[in-house]
């Protein structure tokens, strides 16, 4: 009797093992067919996203993303050959978008002038990119000319430069990767410098310093627009919130709209531009800057220009961009 009743214990007990066992292996199975379940569906989203199953078209229509790569915008005057010579340069630079010629000249540009650069642009690329040529023609010969605003610009980075001025394609590609990572600073090859004027006897005079304060010094606070990327914001900006007695002087003077964009990038984002080494070829004769009293009336433009902002936007600094990987000194 007890040997029945010990056996019969063992038997429940068994099979309470075995409902136990059972029970854990069903959860098991049903947790893995929700987790699995979850997969397909999570993965069939996707793909119907993926595949178009949700429209974007009207988002992508409204708001048009930027085209990558830059648009040159450079000044010229009565230098064709340098302009030829400056596009057919740059027409071969990889990252190049379109070119704009800021045209302030009294007659607009010879329908054979239009075709040979046309022509130039057309024979650089070998039909590999569409680079679209324009001249934006003023009525106005201005120096301000060079920052008003252009319509339709597709790309925000733009590459201001003299028509004189030649930098390799490579410098220009790693000053656009420099510009990239800062897209608000203004990033340029020709640096200069200002500081407090102590022995004026005024407590914010300021005196601008040329390439040789910068070389002795180590220190610049503008990079100035004869070869420089910022972006094409900046162009809204001078033009329909420079003061307008700062543009007066420019066109007045013939002088300093490169140290007026410069106040107007650094009064904005508060921080310094960035230099960034590169061999430049000056192509033309010299320049307003080879003239007597040169220096003394940028220092006259920025005390000007402080006193219009109602302070000193302009930040020192000592960076330097350096291509290392062709550069044996930093």
């Amino acid at each position: 009797m007890r040997g029945t009743l010990l056996a019969n214990r063992r038997m429940v007990q068994r099979f309470r093992q075995l409902a136990i066992t059972a029970v854990k292996s069903s959860k098991i199975k049903l947790l893995l067919l929700c987790c699995i379940a979850f997969t397909v569906l999570v993965v069939g989203t996707r793909a119907s996203d993926f595949m178009g199953g949700t429209n974007y078209s009207d988002s992508v229509d409204q708001f048009p993303l930027p085209e990558k790569g830059y648009a040159i915008v450079m000044n010229t005057w009565k230098r064709y050959d340098l302009l030829k010579q400056s596009i057919s340069h740059y027409s071969s630079c990889a990252g190049l978008k379109s070119i704009h010629i800021v045209w302030s000249e009294p007659n607009p540009p010879s329908d054979s002038l239009s075709k040979f650069l046309n022509h130039v642009v057309e024979s650089k690329t070998k039909g590999l990119k569409k680079i679209k040529l324009s001249f934006d023609i003023n009525k106005e010969d201005s120096l301000n000319n060079r920052f008003k605003e252009i319509s339709g610009l597709k790309t925000d980075a733009v590459f201001s430069i003299d028509d004189d001025v030649i930098f390799p394609c490579s410098s220009v590609e790693f000053a656009f990767k420099v510009w990239q990572s800062a897209p608000d600073a203004m990033v340029g090859f020709v640096p200069r410098a200002h500081w407090v004027d102590k022995s004026q006897g005024k407590k914010d005079y300021y005196t601008y310093g040329g390439w040789w304060s910068v070389w002795w010094t180590g220190t610049y606070s503008m990079v100035l627009s004869k070869a420089a990327f910022f972006n094409k914001k900046y162009l809204r900006l001078y033009t329909n919130e420079m003061p307008a007695s700062i543009k007066e002087f420019v066109t007045k003077n013939r002088n300093c709209e490169d140290i007026a964009m410069s106040f107007l990038v650094a009064n904005a984002t508060g921080a310094p531009p960035i230099w960034v080494k590169g061999k430049i070829h000056e192509i033309g004769s010299t320049g307003i800057s080879s003239l007597g009293g040169h220096s003394e009336k940028r220092t006259g433009c920025l005390n000007r220009f402080v006193a219009e902002f109602g302070r000193m936007p302009l930040l020192p600094t000592t960076v330097k961009a350096v291509d290392s990987r062709i550069a044996w000194f930093w």
